[in-house]
């Protein structure tokens, strides 16, 4: 179990996520696929070429997922009871097949469970770059993760 249980969060603890990857156009044509989205911004290179980016799109479902999914391991594996929510979604910067992405999580709340006495309630910010430093996306999460066994 690699995730952390509720009472070992504090606000402002940051975790810099050892898993990185680099973006590949069949990462973009599956998850495109996969959520039925036909937007030629992500599939058409001839219809991208217009745009003011030049080249297609990656997918933001994608983005977002990755980095999201990335931060499972040391935050949630083992210690999850339920995602309760996610909250102000941004993509500030448009991300490309090529580009290799980092992520980190911030701790910004910890609160206890009015519900449950096993259990605490977290939130984080967690937030995706790529290789030149460029914040690529950034979300809160909150999650209903269980306190350490006594």
């Amino acid at each position: 179990m690699a995730g952390r249980y509720f009472d070992e969060w504090q606000v402002g603890d940051v975790v810099a996520h050892a898993v990185t990857r680099t973006v590949t156009e069949t990462d973009n044509v599956l998850v495109s696929a996969l959520t039925h989205n036909p937007q030629p911004m992500h599939l058409d290179h001839e219809v991208a070429a217009e745009s003011e980016f030049g080249r297609p799109l990656v997918n933001s479902i994608y983005t977002f997922g990755l980095m999201v999914g990335v931060s499972v391991t040391d935050t949630t594996l083992g210690t999850l009871v339920a995602n309760l929510g996610y909250d102000k979604l941004i993509f500030p910067a448009p991300v490309f097949v090529g580009d290799t992405l980092r992520s980190e999580t911030e701790c910004m709340e910890v609160r206890e469970s009015k519900s449950r006495p096993n259990a605490g309630i977290v939130t984080w910010e967690h937030r995706s770059f790529n290789q030149r430093g460029e914040l690529v996306c950034k979300c809160t999460r909150s999650a209903l993760l269980l306190k350490k066994p006594q």
